[in-house]
């Protein structure tokens, strides 16, 4: 065989070969910087929407303690109520005296009922928009579960 006949492969222009790990390195670095950059914004938005969250179900866990003692308080109000007109009805001495303080009772617990009916639905529309705003984060019912145990 001739040796003008062989064919060399063709040495690839550009990066010198002793340049060739350096270039390798610098390319590693600038990728894993990005890499790390990328990461910790992901890493900071996920904290922040996981503390939304979690401020949402506190709101919402909130909402519904305060919810939930205000018809206890109406309760005991109402009972209350029921058992001072009972007392007084004990000593009605006539048919009018009775229709009188029945009446009274009557239009006292219609505004009572008014009032307490305006306050749970302030106090519902609130925990509504709390449900709303963590059902459009996209939680499932079985996330809003636990993470509501786990605020008790």
């Amino acid at each position: 065989m001739d040796k003008n006949n062989e064919t060399t492969a063709p040495k690839p222009a550009g990066i010198p070969k002793k340049d060739a790990p350096e270039a390798f390195r610098e390319m590693a670095e600038k990728g894993t910087t990005q890499a790390k950059e990328t990461y910790d914004k992901i890493d900071a938005a996920t904290t922040e929407a996981a503390d939304l969250i979690k401020n949402s179900y506190s709101k919402a866990v909130k909402g519904m303690q305060d919810y939930n003692n205000k018809i206890i308080e109406f309760a005991h109000a109402n009972t209350n109520a029921a058992f001072d007109f009972v007392q007084k009805l004990s000593g009605v001495k006539s048919p009018t005296a009775f229709v009188e303080l029945w009446t009274e009772h009557a239009r006292k617990q219609v505004e009572t009922l008014a009032e307490q009916s305006k306050q749970l639905a302030a106090l519902g529309r609130c925990c509504r928009k709390i449900q709303f705003f963590a059902c459009r984060c996209g939680l499932s019912i079985e996330m809003h579960r636990q993470l509501l145990l786990k605020q008790s």
